[in-house]
């Protein structure tokens, strides 16, 4: 109780300390975290600086969910201390975990931005705790006034410990509270995202994007050793082709050869969406937070690429995705490989774009630690209202199926379906 409520005093007084710092809209180089972000992929390069002084912003989100969706599954019973581990758990119409994040945005010099985001309630962990954060530097100044001027129009340095640069489906998922940029409740099946340190490197210049980075691939962090250096990178081109028509498309890789433990598909603390589906009896909020998600059990050596392409045309949205991995386990000798598909048409119409509807179709196929062929299909339908710029209400259906699992596997013809009401503020 004590600790808590010096928790709570110490938020409040970070917001009042910081409130005269404060800058309206956004910072220069970060993009905003209101709906002028939906289209908004990596943050922007800005040309014209607005600093003058160090400056904070503090932001937040707050998301709620009422969930009514029903599963159901075909397994044999398993048996173990007299409870069968694969009857599934009794779910009904109710409401979900309220989660919370608290943002901190730091224009610490003239082309230096620093960023915190910090989960104050989230499905996995009880206790308040850093997500992650990074240094964004896209001026040198601090080095000398106009310092590798040329250069620095088109680069971007970025070093932290938050989620690296693979693949655009990370920049359009919901973390935590952040769930403005998904027009759908639930993340895409395979969700590649952790929060791994990094360095990143980026050259944008006329559309074109190229990207480098380096971690060690690792989510919680020790002095041991073996575990070698994980390279990535991603080649784009993103342009506004006129006042209707804006087109992207990249490409990302990310390998790492060695390591005692990957967090890749697995690395989201937040969780899941849809809670307990396809979870037994005793499965609990912390423990089975990764419900309806497909996580390809790489834990040894990992070689993933993605494709991207987005496309919007007036109201007219398209995102899709392809993605390889292949990797194995500790007790593996061979790899395996997974394969990831997903299609996104949305339509956004109003004065502002304030209303949209659409669809989503996301499947999985691999092969399971144990040989089977196994692939997981599902889709979601629905739509959405921009109350204002910071405030969201979405409502969807979704529907999952299970197939290949072998008999003993809880998902063995698994299925679930339902429908997602979820109120998000973000600002």
């Amino acid at each position: 109780m004590k600790r808590n409520i010096f928790k709570a005093g110490f938020i409040a007084a970070l917001l009042t300390a910081t409130s005269g710092f404060a800058q309206e809209g956004k910072l220069d180089n970060l993009k905003p975290r209101d709906q002028r972000g939906l289209t908004v992929f990596e943050n922007p390069k800005d040309t014209v600086s607005t600093f003058d002084h160090l400056r904070v912003k503090v932001g937040g989100a707050f998301a709620l969910q009422f969930q009514g969706i029903k599963h159901e599954n075909n397994a044999t019973p398993v048996i173990v201390n007299g409870v069968n581990t694969n009857q599934l758990y009794a779910i009904g119409n109710n409401i979900n975990l309220p989660t919370a994040n608290l943002d901190l945005d730091v224009a610490l010099y003239d082309g230096v931005n620093l960023h915190l985001r910090t989960f104050l309630s989230s499905r996995h962990h009880n206790e308040t705790y850093v997500k992650g954060g990074y240094l964004q530097i896209d001026k040198l100044d601090f080095i000398k006034k106009g310092f590798a001027e040329e250069l620095m129009k088109y680069t971007t340095i970025k070093v932290g410990q938050d989620q690296i640069n693979y693949g655009d489906a990370q920049l359009r998922r919901t973390d935590n509270a952040y769930a403005i940029l998904n027009p759908f409740v639930g993340n895409y099946l395979m969700d590649a995202y952790a929060t791994f340190p990094f360095a990143e490197l980026y050259y944008r210049r006329d559309g074109i994007i190229v990207m480098g980075g380096i971690t060690n691939g690792k989510l919680n962090q020790t002095a041991t050793g073996g575990t070698s250096p994980g390279i990535y990178g991603k080649l784009g081109y993103d342009k506004q082709i006129n006042q209707d028509l804006r087109i992207r498309l990249t490409g990302s890789v990310y390998n790492i050869a060695r390591a005692p433990r990957l967090d890749f598909y697995n690395g989201d603390r937040a969780g899941s969406r849809y809670y307990f589906v396809m979870e037994n009896t005793l499965a609990t909020s912390s423990a089975q937070m990764r419900s309806g998600m497909v996580d390809p059990d790489f834990a040894n050596t990992m070689t993933s690429f993605m494709v991207n392409p987005f496309l919007k045309y007036k109201g007219l949205e398209f995102f899709g995705i392809f993605e390889s991995a292949s990797g194995r386990n500790l007790v593996e000798t061979e790899r395996r490989t997974y394969n990831q598909y997903a299609a996104e048409l949305i339509y956004r119409f109003g004065n502002t774009e304030n209303f949209y509807f659409g669809g989503r179709y996301n499947k999985v196929d691999g092969k399971l630690i144990t040989g089977e062929d196994i692939s997981v299909d599902r889709y979601n339908i629905g739509g959405g209202w921009f109350m204002t710029k910071n405030i969201l209400t979405k409502l969807e259906y979704v529907n999952q199926k299970y197939d290949g699992y072998p008999a003993t596997n809880i998902r063995r013809d698994g299925k679930f379906n339902g429908f997602m009401l979820e109120a998000v503020i973000s600002f």
